[in-house]
């Protein structure tokens, strides 16, 4: 089982992205209730926690809901595209021993993002975008776009 986090938006587009890859196995997703993971939920099986929003409360519950969402699913895969919601996630994978996967965003082609730098500290594989990168993920691994072109 495979347990996808992104927040909405672009890292939900970039998670789509790799749908080739994690449609052939288990998988779930975690994320917040908007919209378009709304959308997602129809399709998809997709567990909503709160939002942190750089708000210690509201990461404390994010924190909480994961904890049991993971506890209870048992992944043994965490795939993440950032951001926000997904470092709350990715702790508690990595205090349950889960190998964890985060793929920087396509948008920051300069610098690493807040949650890139949290994550990329206890990330088994982090995965980047741009050739740039590589002075804020030394041992990253330059993974190119993972956009298709049509």
């Amino acid at each position: 089982m495979i347990l996808l986090t992104c927040s909405a938006g672009g890292h939900l587009a970039e998670m789509r992205q790799l749908e080739s890859f994690y449609a052939r196995f288990p998988h779930f997703f975690i994320t917040f209730e908007r919209k378009d993971t709304q959308s997602l939920a129809q399709t998809e099986t997709v567990h909503f926690i709160p939002r942190p929003g750089r708000n210690i409360l509201q990461t404390l519950r994010a924190f909480s809901a994961a904890w049991k969402i993971v506890s209870e699913k048992k992944p043994k895969l965490v795939i993440s595209t950032g951001a926000d919601v997904t470092v709350p996630v990715c702790i508690v994978a990595k205090l349950q021993g889960i190998p964890i996967i985060f793929i920087e965003s396509f948008c920051r082609p300069y610098t690493a993002s807040v949650s890139g730098k949290i994550i990329s500290l206890f990330a088994d594989k982090v995965v980047y975008q741009w050739k740039e990168l590589k002075k804020d993920y030394p041992s990253g691994i330059y993974g190119g776009s993972i956009f298709v072109t049509p």
